[in-house]
């Protein structure tokens, strides 16, 4: 959302096509995440700073949506991070901190530095593991760590193919499995990445819980609330499997720092 400082938008103009996109699909609030990794090494001041002046030039283009300070922190990078810092790069200034897990296959500790941070006093949002790779190879891990506290937000693009196949088929699995606590845009422009989350939603059938992954559960943990219930509903069956995932190589070579 915030121009110029990782693969978002580059230009402010970028920033307000997009917020007057979200503005158009219902979108009130967006949290602004840019990645803070190795590959992008942003800090809390900076994000704030963007965020006010953005809030300025979408009231002053009367664009009628807010943006709120948060981050996409690399769990790899996030030992290295002063806590002070990283309490700072919580979403929207509450409790909550989202995690990117690493999307290349190996990575053999992220239990352990989900468990460091939790024990840190970060609550922790782990952000789209449908395109991880170390959850495809061990899906009883994303398991385990949702039992421990963590909350999973996964990609509306993601439900309906955007990233492929197999991460389309391991997100519906995992809302299936109850594994699943928001959906968010993921949104980078208008074209490629736009905000997009209920219409995806409508497409892979799981409208009964779109209120309850895209209201209610971000609300809570803005809020730093308890997480409301899951609505009852039986989500459709996932597609069959077919061959197993391999990231792009692009994709690959961004996880050095982002995916």
């Amino acid at each position: 959302m915030l121009a110029g400082i990782d693969d978002g938008p580059p230009t402010r103009e970028g920033s307000l096509a997009l917020a007057r996109a979200a503005s158009a699909a219902g979108i009130e609030t967006i949290l602004a995440t840019p990645h803070v990794s190795r590959r992008y090494d942003n800090h809390a001041a900076q994000i704030s700073g963007l965020v006010a002046d953005l809030n300025e030039c979408l009231a002053a283009e009367r664009v009628d949506v807010e943006v709120l300070p948060g981050a996409e922190v690399s769990l790899m990078r996030a030992a290295g991070i002063d806590q002070q810092e990283l309490e700072r790069l919580h979403l929207g200034g509450g409790p909550w901190l989202l995690v990117e897990p690493p999307t290349a296959p190996g990575a053999h500790d992220i239990e352990e530095r989900v468990a460091m941070l939790q024990a840190q006093g970060h609550r922790v949002l782990l952000a789209h593991p449908e395109r991880c790779a170390p959850f495809h190879q061990d899906p009883q891990l994303l398991a385990a760590l949702v039992r421990a506290g963590a909350l999973v937000s996964i990609t509306a693009g993601s439900l309906i193919g955007r990233f492929g196949a197999p991460p389309r088929r391991f997100a519906l699995e995992l809302v299936r499995e109850g594994l699943v606590h928001n959906v968010v845009s993921d949104a980078h422009d208008v074209v490629g990445r736009p905000p997009e989350m209920r219409g995806a939603l409508e497409r892979a059938q799981l409208e009964p819980l779109s209120d309850w992954l895209t209201r209610e559960v971000p609300a809570a943990i803005l809020a730093g609330g308890e997480i409301p219930r899951r609505p009852s509903f039986v989500a459709p069956p996932a597609p069959r499997a077919g061959l197993p995932w391999r990231p792009r190589r692009s994709r690959l070579r961004k996880t050095l720092g982002r995916s």
